[in-house]
């Protein structure tokens, strides 16, 4: 009888070291993935009355109008110029310096 319990615990140690490997790792979140996160850009709603800002004297444009394509076409505004989608036209925003 001491023969097979000291057998057995021997078997058992080699079994748990095959189950072990066989283990998939986890993947932990990254600082990278958590900054992905927070970065996240809201999207812009779209419509036309997104150009318009209603005061009391009535309603203000907020984009202008494409000079080449007429009333109706606005200009999207990138930052340093404004361009019109349908015609391709555009116009760069004054620099202002300050002295």
């Amino acid at each position: 009888m001491s023969k097979e319990k000291a057998e057995e615990p021997a078997e058992k140690p080699a079994e748990k070291s095959v189950e072990e490997t066989v283990e998939e790792p986890t993947e932990k979140p990254t600082e990278e993935k958590l900054e992905k996160k927070v970065e996240k850009v809201k999207k812009k709603k779209k419509g036309v009355f997104f150009h318009y800002k209603v005061e009391k004297e009535g309603l203000k444009r907020l984009l202008p109008f494409c000079e080449r394509c007429g009333p109706g076409y606005f200009m999207a505004d990138h930052g340093n110029r404004y361009t019109c989608g349908h015609c391709g036209f555009t116009r760069y925003k004054q620099v202002e310096t300050g002295s």
